[in-house]
């Protein structure tokens, strides 16, 4: 679960675009979000995410902390439905310049579209050697969380699950600066 925390997290801020913007919030409920990568070794990814109103605000504000304390840019712009955000970002070693085209809405489906270009820090497993990168992200409405489910749930394809308050706890998210006493979500 550890190797898996930092693309579990990055998918899910980027699959929250309310996060640090002005957007809608996502309709209360169970929603499937699936990640493609493009021209990289990875399968796609996809999980359940149950929420409502308060923890789609939790992500927003997690990833508004993490974008704001990361990226020296974070330009949005809207055109009719489509939303396009630009960002240049630090993740350690690593510049990440990216752009997301979001088209849809957040009460039924929408779809994200991310390409990025990295520069310096080491390879990385499954990645292009020129850091380019494109991912799709799909998110769909699915209906009301199912039993068991309580908001803020995230579930894996293989039954895992950990749930995004537990973020509040890992250094670097939710506030806590980085260094800060905490761990990585538990498995449920």
């Amino acid at each position: 679960m550890r190797r898996q925390l930092p693309l579990i997290a990055l998918g899910l801020i980027a699959a929250s675009p309310a996060a640090a913007l002005d957007l809608p919030a996502r309709k209360a409920g169970l929603w499937e979000i699936k990640m493609v990568f493009e021209s990289r070794n990875t399968p796609p990814q996809t999980m359940q995410h149950c929420i409502d109103a308060a923890t789609d605000k939790l992500m927003s504000s997690i990833g508004g902390g993490m974008r704001q304390d990361m990226c020296s840019k974070q330009d949005m712009r809207k055109t009719g439905g489509t939303i396009t955000v630009d960002s240049v970002c630090q993740l350690g070693p690593m510049t990440i310049t990216s752009q997301a085209v979001i088209t849809g809405d957040f009460n039924s489906a929408y779809t994200v579209k991310v390409t990025s270009q990295r520069t310096g820090g080491p390879s990385m497993p499954g990645m292009p050697g020129d850091g380019a990168s494109n991912m799709t992200i799909e998110a769909k409405w699915q209906g009301a969380c199912q039993a068991g489910q309580q908001p803020g749930d995230i579930i894996m394809a293989d039954g895992r699950k950990v749930n995004v308050r537990d973020f509040q706890n890992v250094p670097g998210m939710g506030g806590q600066p980085s260094g800060a006493a905490g761990g990585p979500p538990q498995k449920k």
